[in-house]
């Protein structure tokens, strides 16, 4: 019955970060649109804020889930964070400087 429960906490946890990435990625592609460097800046600090909202999440759901469960998972998870880093430096090099960095001329 334990195990039930916490497969549901668990599930709902992941359904949060889900939704939390979302935002996340939701702000950086409205920063990405932004011309004003000042909503520009004020729109990667609240994904940045969602991001650690998420890093703070996974690190319960990695706490709460079986030992035996976290072996297989955790080489997917190995696996996926190596495509998120280069997809996330990716995002980094796409969103590039802002234009008063690029500009100090």
């Amino acid at each position: 019955m334990q195990n039930k429960k916490n497969q549901t906490t668990v599930g709902q946890m992941i359904q949060r970060c889900h939704k939390w990435r979302q935002k996340r990625k939701q702000y950086i592609d409205l920063a990405r649109q932004t011309s004003d460097e000042i909503e520009r800046e004020r729109l990667l600090q609240t994904a940045e804020h969602y991001g650690r909202i998420v890093n703070e999440e996974q690190v319960k759901i990695d706490s709460q889930r079986d030992p035996k469960d976290k072996a297989p998972i955790q080489e997917e998870t190995n696996e996926s964070s190596e495509n998120t880093e280069s997809a996330e430096s990716n995002e980094d090099d796409e969103i590039g400087f802002p234009d008063f960095i690029t500009n100090l001329q």
